[in-house]
């Protein structure tokens, strides 16, 4: 990899020298609203070349984040839906459960419960009966 870098940046060295050197004239640049220097046409090109390439490297990040942050947006509300599809699944159940027949009822019928529930009555019936008497 180092020498696959070191290839690259040693053939991009020799192309900007041949550049500067074939166009080796002398240009006034006008910047509207200001006038930068006359300087050599093929450092021109160099210059505008390199800060294309900074320029579009930063767009380039800038556009991979918003696209990695829309992808993460994304996910998490995949995630999210498959979490309320359980809590849903989770209500029902529990919905379910709270309707559900006791054990009494289920293997004595409804009846059982009223028998206990005049059991109590009467229990507290006496209560109060005894502490009227005292």
């Amino acid at each position: 990899m180092r020498f696959l870098l070191f290839v690259l940046l040693f053939l991009s060295f020799a192309y900007s020298l041949g550049l500067v050197l074939a166009n080796n004239t002398e240009v006034g640049v006008n910047l509207l609203f200001s006038q930068a220097p006359t300087m050599n046409l093929g450092l021109l090109l160099i210059l505008c070349l390199i800060l294309g390439i900074v320029i579009g490297m930063l767009l380039a990040l800038l556009l991979f984040r918003v696209l990695q942050n829309k992808w993460e947006i994304s996910r998490l509300q995949k995630a999210n839906a498959n979490l309320q599809e359980q809590l849903t699944q989770a209500n029902v159940v529990i919905d379910r459960q709270a309707t559900a027949p006791s054990v009494e009822e289920a293997v004595y019928g409804s009846t059982a419960t009223n028998v206990h529930d005049n059991h109590a009555a009467q229990e507290e019936a006496a209560t109060l009966t005894k502490q009227k008497r005292d």
